[in-house]
């Protein structure tokens, strides 16, 4: 049997849009509905004088209502994917216009209707990181202030929709979690049907809430808790009570097809992507892989492209490069995959993640995130948990319009990546960021990214290859700099155990490196010095790193 290996818990598992995104952000963007825009007449008269259909036609936007017949206010639309800065140039360069601006979204002074009351949002330092200590099974990180997908102002905005459908294809769910259970899919023609009878014809006897390939029957239940977890990332409800999902309302179909102990077939992973289909899914959330090339789901992918699926797929959490060595389903060339890197909570790459400079497009949140399992709230960590946060904000954006290819979608999540400093070279675009997505910016350059300040040549190198149980410390100060990162030329260690740490003059730990990274800064250390440790065990080693230059402000 060919084995679907999971992606994610990973220190507790042994398993054309092009034109729309030109400019940079604004410094202070105000939250605006999208797609909507006020428009002030130069002749009042002609709101009165003149049909809504010849106005739009005028105007080249959708006139959705008057505004003030009085002050010739009028409220129009456009659609959605367009940059907001050429709507406004567009409509303020036409004749009959006076003035154009955004539909700005106000609200009460004092309140944050903007953020759920759910007590959990607090942990989910990838949703809201506000610069929160975050403990988990990855370990324990002071998160950095905004490094989060900028759910805060995407959710004044979109909260999502039930008409929106994301398979997720994994261990099953338990679907009858309360804080899952009002956003799982129902069958209503089995549910309505009859015991043991395939009604709908589908293939799956009584798939009321998915189906169960694994267990050849039609209760996706989890066991395991990996495809629960990944659920409550993306759709957990809110309703005050735990934690809240990236869409609050959202459908999610369970597809169960690795077993209880995470591990399942190509063809039951077949099987599941064309269930999916044939569901009418939207989205697809894949945070598993394993295995070899394998033309068969290659095509069940492709299948699921002809209908117009977006498919998410986890990077994979072996710390290697997938551009060098694929890692499936995300290295398929098929152009509705999306595959995702995991970030940990201040911004850097995941040491257990895939990366990929032209494989792997995006990444998300995926160390120390608190989502529901069979026992409860837990944190894991994995490619497996960042998935779904993209998957959330891919379902956000369908919310806004439906009628969407999965093209655009991609396009639209792949432009608005926010760059990070720590995702340089390791991904084809930047972190996720739900906010932009929605709202079609581009984002700009992150100020803490050393490629962009002043450089100093220095030159620090392990022997090639280290040797096993290495312990090595170097200190590098740069007088009068606010801000140091060194630049390595190349490096490549052991994946999760071979590591260098970084520390600032105080001694504090500010990130750690490990797996194959090639070119690549460290982390920034705020002061003019920093001290940087490298440690091996007693079993594989590699070839190590040359450091060749120091980044400072």
């Amino acid at each position: 049997m060919i084995q679907g290996r999971l992606f994610g818990a990973v220190a507790a598992m042994a398993v054309g849009l092009t034109l729309f995104f030109s400019g940079l952000a604004q410094a202070k963007d105000f939250p605006a509905v999208p797609g909507e825009y006020i428009v002030k007449l130069k002749n009042n008269s002609v709101v009165l004088s003149t049909g809504l259909v010849s106005l739009s036609t005028s105007l080249k936007a959708k006139v959705k209502e008057v505004v003030s017949a009085k002050g010739g206010v009028i409220l129009v639309q456009r659609p959605v994917i367009e940059l907001k800065s050429s709507v406004l140039a567009s409509l303020s360069n036409n004749p009959m216009v006076e003035y154009a601006e955004p539909n700005f979204i106000y609200r009460a002074s004092g309140a944050s209707p903007d953020l759920p009351i759910d007590p959990g949002l607090s942990s989910l330092w990838g949703l809201v990181n506000s610069g929160q200590q975050v403990s988990g099974d990855g370990g324990t990180f002071t998160g950095k202030t905004g490094v989060d997908i900028n759910a805060r102002q995407a959710w004044m905005l979109e909260t999502g929709s039930r008409d929106v459908v994301v398979a997720v294809i994994d261990t099953g769910v338990n679907w009858q979690n309360p804080e899952l259970l009002p956003n799982i899919f129902t069958n209503q023609t089995e549910l309505n049907g009859l015991p043991n009878v395939d009604d709908d014809n589908n293939g799956c006897v009584d798939d009321i809430h998915g189906c169960d390939f694994s267990g050849k029957d039609g209760d996706p239940m989890d066991v395991f808790g990996h495809g629960t977890h990944v659920s409550g990332t993306i759709g957990a409800i809110s309703d005050g009570n735990g934690i809240v999902g990236v869409a609050w309302n959202v459908t999610i179909l369970p597809i169960r097809f690795l077993g209880d102990d995470g591990g399942g077939s190509l063809a039951d992973a077949i099987k599941s992507i064309d269930y999916a289909v044939m569901m009418k899914a939207n989205l697809m959330n894949n945070s598993w892989g394993g295995g070899g090339f394998s033309q068969a789901l290659m095509d069940s992918i492709v299948r699921a492209k002809d209908a117009g699926i977006l498919f998410l797929a986890a990077a994979g959490n072996s710390g290697n490069d997938n551009d060098a060595s694929p890692e499936y389903p995300a290295s398929y060339p098929v152009d509705n995959i999306i595959s995702v890197a995991a970030l940990d909570p201040t911004g850097a790459i995941a040491d257990f993640s895939n990366i990929g400079k032209n494989s792997v497009h995006l990444a998300a949140p995926g160390v120390n995130v608190t989502s529901y399992t069979m026992r409860g709230l837990e944190s894991w960590s994995g490619t497996s948990m960042a998935c779904p946060h993209v998957a959330g904000v891919a379902a956000l954006l369908l919310s806004q319009d439906q009628t969407q290819s999965y093209a655009t979608i991609k396009n639209r999540l792949l432009a608005s990546a926010r760059p990070l400093a720590g995702t340089r070279g390791r991904v084809s675009s930047g972190m996720v960021n739900a906010y932009y997505a929605l709202t079609n910016t581009t984002a700009s350059q992150d100020p803490d990214d050393p490629y962009y300040w002043q450089k100093n040549s220095e030159s620090i190198s392990t022997v090639h290859p280290y040797v096993q149980n290495t312990k090595q410390d170097w200190t590098i100060t740069i007088p009068g700099a606010s801000k140091i990162a060194v630049y390595f030329s190349k490096f490549e260690t052991e994946a999760g155990y071979d590591k260098v740490t970084f520390k600032n003059a105080a001694g504090v730990v500010v990130g750690t490196m490990s797996g194959k990274l090639g070119e690549t800064y460290g982390p920034v250390v705020e002061g003019n010095t920093l001290t940087m440790s490298f440690s091996s065990d007693d079993t594989v080693n590699s070839y190590g790193f040359d450091l060749s230059g120091v980044a400072f402000q």
